[in-house]
């Protein structure tokens, strides 16, 4: 974010939490500690509810008075200052007196102690101008410097003349212009997989990596393209990157079987002359696991079109393991747990679609691939 609009923001977040939080205070304590704006809107916001408030109203005319002549002052030694930006810092202390002199219209009984200001807007207009022309000059400067990181900070300047006078001369075309020559064009070369049982799924895991390119590239000044936009529109790129699968396996099996006796004492096993007979039952209790191993090792490479270097390059490996448990038994059922039986009760799961395994294998893969790309293209 713009730091000008940062300031400024933070500014009016500020007045705004001091209006709900201090709503109780005449803001003799703010005036005290020479924090005269905020002693301003602490005594406004208790006018407002106590237009009579004695101390809040003492308070309100002392402390704008004083406000007033240290933003006055501040703006004279902005204006003073051989600082390349100072006409936006007076910007900054024109638009916080004018904050003052609005809340004060807003409370009448402020405006019988403080009486009715005019807000310092043609003073105001005429520091943004300044500003702008200060930032359009630089950015005029950088931009016939013919190269991306001065284009990049060109435009950046631009868009801050668009902000403080919106459509500046051709402000407009300006940014348009700089974008274009701050821009680092990327051809992206996806995994190629000509297995048609696996076409598609990798169809899905290739949108999704441009789906995100694109959205990364809604906040930098990189343009990621496929090899058919390049063909189409004719331009040399900066850099290809390059997706290439080394090596996957789906669908490898294993199966696990194991066998135990298990046994029961103190069971029912019959009646003799009227009598209940208790003995011990057992069982032959067989678990089943299964599991569906599939990974791949994704190849990451970043080439300099112009040298045909390689900038960075990375393995990515992805690993899923699917698996399934169930049980069988022979014997008397009685020997058996509450959680045996449970799982005795389990019938083998279908095996999994092939493409379903794809994509899941897949997905630690683009988690990496995500991170790298953010990481590697923030110095771009």
């Amino acid at each position: 974010m713009d730091k000008f609009v940062l300031t400024k923001f933070k500014k009016l977040l500020l007045y705004g939490i001091l209006l709900i939080s201090c709503a109780c205070s005449s803001g003799k304590q703010s005036f005290e500690k020479g924090d005269y704006d905020r002693a301003v809107y602490q005594a406004v916001n208790r006018l407002q509810k106590d237009p009579k408030n004695k101390k809040a109203l003492t308070t309100l005319q002392q402390a704008y008075r004083y406000a007033r002549e240290d933003h006055q002052n501040r703006i004279k030694d902005a204006i003073h200052s051989s600082e390349v930006f100072h006409w936006e810092k007076v910007i900054q202390e024109y638009e916080s007196m004018n904050s003052l002199i609005e809340s004060i219209r807003g409370c009448p009984s402020c405006r019988q102690v403080i009486g009715a200001e005019d807000k310092y807007q043609e003073q105001l207009e005429t520091a943004k101008q300044k500003a702008t022309e200060v930032r359009y000059a630089l950015g005029i400067k950088l931009l016939n410097e013919n190269n991306r990181v001065s284009a990049k900070e060109a435009y950046q300047h631009f868009e801050r003349a668009d902000l403080f006078i919106p459509d500046y001369k051709d402000v407009r075309q300006k940014l348009n212009s700089t974008y274009l020559a701050a821009l680092l064009k990327v051809v992206v070369e996806p995994v190629e997989i000509e297995k048609g049982i696996y076409k598609l799924s990798n169809e899905y895991f290739q949108n999704k990596i441009f789906e995100y390119l694109q959205h990364y590239e809604e906040k930098s000044f990189i343009k990621f393209y496929t090899p058919q936009e390049a063909r189409a529109k004719s331009f040399v790129p900066d850099q290809v990157l390059t997706l290439s699968f080394d090596d996957f396996v789906v669908g490898q099996t294993y199966l696990k079987e194991k066998e135990q006796e298990v046994t029961r004492d103190s069971v029912k096993t019959g009646t003799v002359e009227g009598k209940d007979v208790y003995g011990t039952v057992k069982a032959k209790y067989i678990t089943f696991e299964k599991t569906i191993s599939s990974s791949g090792l994704l190849d990451f490479r970043v080439m300099d079109w112009k040298t045909k270097n390689v900038i960075t390059q990375e393995k990515m490996p992805g690993t899923f393991v699917w698996r399934d448990e169930w049980a069988s038994y022979k014997g008397d059922e009685r020997a058996l747990s509450k959680d045996q039986k449970k799982k005795a009760n389990r019938r083998e799961s279908p095996k999994p679609a092939p493409h379903f395994l794809f994509v899941e294998f897949t997905k630690p893969i683009y988690n990496q691939l995500t991170s790298k790309i953010e990481s590697f293209y923030r110095k771009y």
